[in-house]
């Protein structure tokens, strides 16, 4: 069982050394651990039934994944996104810079619920205008990836947040509640931090040329804000999710066409392909987005949950299980999980990785000591997700620093990743409460 661990953690770091995609060394450990079944004595027979099982249930977060991919392709080519950003960059004080790229990416991912989403728009732009009005770099991209990954833990729209729903087995309305509340202190503690920041390194000018692009790309008039706002209500009306994406993604189709004048062959394609604006000047900023770009996200989610399920029904993970219930009765169920969820993403340096490993090892812990699955998703939210964003060699991090084109030393000035999961360690006592008798909806 080592030998395969070993052989699929070095084919992990070679696909990170390389800059490949994770996804080859995961199709890989998929055959790895297989063949560690058959080694075992499990019949191929019997082994795809034990992966089939998690692949099923994995199935379910698909269609989510691939609305968010079509979704943010039609917001960039209605002109919603760019609304956003130039009222919003139009707004920014001098001054308070730092804090208002915080606050800005914040709202924009949590209306978007990606991080790569909002770090290859707002992100860009923000680290651009940084650049030509003298504010560290660093700085800038540590604030742009605290609002980033704000939306993509607890936002409506977040493929991470569903998938946490879908491991614990949780409602996700009632995850989404929780993780705003739990966020509220590290949040405004966050908004503080890039305050200070900001009066210490204002930005010398806002530089009007982006704004005019942006106007000159798009009309920016209040229909565009339609598939917005209705992303934004659905859910506080109680529509699932997937019906909520599909009507944002309709009103923002029907805006493409008939407010930006894209013909409609361009505008599915740009749903299915991903969204091009066709000044060249926007390119950058805006590109991206499309049913297609959210296919490799899909593929790690499923192919990860097939080899656990082989992980499982072969009992190989007994012996990490065993050291996480040992460590959790030292430490705490919290403390362990975070302990946990650091080691898997070291190991596997995926996100989605780590919320499917951290309930496969700890769920038993949680069991034995009576807390609900509605906690254990909380943890995970707290821990696992947020510090998948502070391993450097970490995807969920390594790929929004080259789309912002700065270096690691930003993950220090990330400071609601570490104020999350610190504020929760000593306030999760005045939560957990209301959690205890929280019922799942499988």
């Amino acid at each position: 069982m080592i030998s395969a661990f070993s052989l699929f953690l070095a084919a992990v770091i070679c696909s990170v050394a390389l800059g490949k995609s994770v996804l080859w060394a995961i199709l890989l450990g998929l055959v790895i651990f297989f063949l560690l079944g058959l080694r075992r004595g499990y019949r191929p027979a019997a082994l795809w039934s034990m992966a089939w099982k998690k692949g099923r249930e994995a199935l379910v977060i698909i269609p989510v994944f691939l609305l968010i991919g079509t979704v943010t392709a039609l917001w960039r080519a209605s002109g919603t996104i760019a609304f956003f950003l130039y009222y919003g960059l139009g707004g920014i004080p001098h001054r308070w810079f730092l804090l208002a790229a915080f606050l800005l990416t914040a709202a924009l991912s949590f209306a978007l619920g990606t991080s790569y989403g909002v770090t290859g728009t707002a992100g860009v732009v923000l680290m651009t205008l940084a650049r030509s009005g003298g504010v560290p770099a660093a700085m800038t991209a540590g604030a742009v990836l605290s609002g980033a990954y704000f939306g993509d833990r607890c936002s409506p729209m977040s493929s991470c947040a569903a998938l946490v729903a879908l491991c614990t087995r949780t409602e996700f309305y009632r995850n989404v509640r929780e993780m705003l509340r739990t966020a509220a202190l590290p949040t405004v503690l966050t908004a503080v931090f890039y305050a200070v920041l900001s009066v210490r390194s204002p930005i010398a000018e806002v530089n009007p040329q982006v704004l005019e692009t942006l106007r000159g790309g798009f009309r920016l008039c209040w229909p565009v804000l339609l598939p917005a706002a209705l992303m934004l209500a659905l859910p506080l009306l109680r529509v699932p999710v997937k019906w909520a994406m599909a009507a944002s993604s309709c009103t923002a189709l029907a805006v493409t066409v008939l407010v930006q004048r894209l013909p409609i062959a361009e505008a599915l394609w740009a749903a299915v392909a991903g969204y091009v604006p066709p000044q060249p000047e926007l390119a950058g900023i805006l590109s991206g987005g499309g049913l297609c770009s959210m296919v490799p996200a899909s593929l790690i989610v499923f192919v990860t949950s097939l080899y656990s399920g082989i992980l499982e029904g072969i009992d190989a993970l007994s012996p990490v299980r065993a050291a996480a219930e040992r460590l959790t009765a030292r430490i705490g169920l919290f403390p362990a999980m975070a302990a946990v969820s650091t080691l898997v993403v070291a190991v596997f340096c995926n996100q989605s990785v780590a919320v499917i490993m951290d309930e496969q090892l700890m769920a038993e812990s949680y069991e034995r000591r009576g807390a609900s699955r509605l906690e254990r998703a909380m943890d995970i939210s707290n821990s696992g997700v947020l510090i998948a964003s502070l391993i450097p060699w970490s995807i969920s991090v390594s790929v929004p620093l080259r789309m912002l084109d700065a270096d690691s030393s930003a993950i220090l000035f990330t400071a609601l990743l570490y104020l999350i999961p610190l504020c929760y360690l000593f306030t999760k006592k005045f939560f957990a409460p209301a959690w205890s008798g929280a019922r799942a909806r499988t």
